[in-house]
């Protein structure tokens, strides 16, 4: 059985299925905030989404992060580090890639067990 959750016109924002949880990419809301301040409210949505879905960040098994300025790598990971489960790293790939609008900092996508 498939589950979906906030679904919308063109895509879910979550989908569980076989027992995993694979989250859409995730953007701020903010779009004129800085490196630091998206990340939190990226990592925050994902965090919501894990929890509606059944699952938490301690189960996440990959990240994919996508930004579209490397030089915010060393900032984005200082929020990254402090959200994520440490005794629980999960795979994660960070990629330099144009986002879909100019003033995007970051988008995330992940997966985590249920």
């Amino acid at each position: 059985m498939i589950k979906y959750f906030q679904s919308g016109a063109r895509m879910s924002q979550a989908v569980v299925y076989g027992g995993m949880v694979h989250i859409a990419g995730q953007v701020a809301n903010d779009r004129k905030a800085g490196i630091e301040a998206q990340t939190k409210d990226v990592l925050a949505k994902i965090e919501a989404l894990l929890q509606e879905a059944g699952s938490s960040k301690s189960k996440l098994v990959a990240v994919n992060v996508f930004l579209p300025q490397i030089g915010d790598f060393d900032a984005m990971n200082k929020i990254y580090d402090a959200w994520v489960d440490p005794e629980r790293l999960p795979a994660r790939a960070c990629v330099e890639a144009r986002l879909a609008d100019p003033d995007l900092r970051i988008e995330v996508t992940a997966v985590a067990a249920v």
